[in-house]
C-alpha cells in the first residue's frame, strides 16, 4: 500500500522523499554519537576487548595454480 502511494508520486516529489529520508539518516549518525556520549553508553576498553572475540578474521591461504587444459606440458 505505501509503495503505491509512493510510486503514484511525481517524480519530483519522490526526489524530495529520497533526499528527505537520506538526509534524515545522515543527521541520525551525525548526532548518535554526541547522545551516546551525553547518556554515557560510550564503550570502555573492556568493551573493546569483548567485542574483538566476535570480529572476523581473514585467513590468507596460498593456492597452486592449476595447469589449463591445452596448454603446454
Amino acid at each position: 500500500m505505501v509503495l503505491q502511494t509512493y510510486r503514484k508520486l511525481s517524480p519530483r516529489a519522490r526526489l524530495g522523499v529520497g533526499i528527505a529520508f537520506t538526509l534524515w539518516g545522515l543527521i541520525g549518525l551525525k548526532l548518535s554519537d554526541k547522545a551516546e556520549e551525553k547518556l554515557g553508553y560510550t564503550p570502555t576498553e573492556e568493551d573493546r576487548k569483548a567485542l574483538e572475540r566476535f570480529k572476523p578474521r581473514i585467513i590468507e591461504v596460498e593456492k597452486e595454480v592449476e595447469k589449463v587444459i591445452g596448454s603446454e606440458k
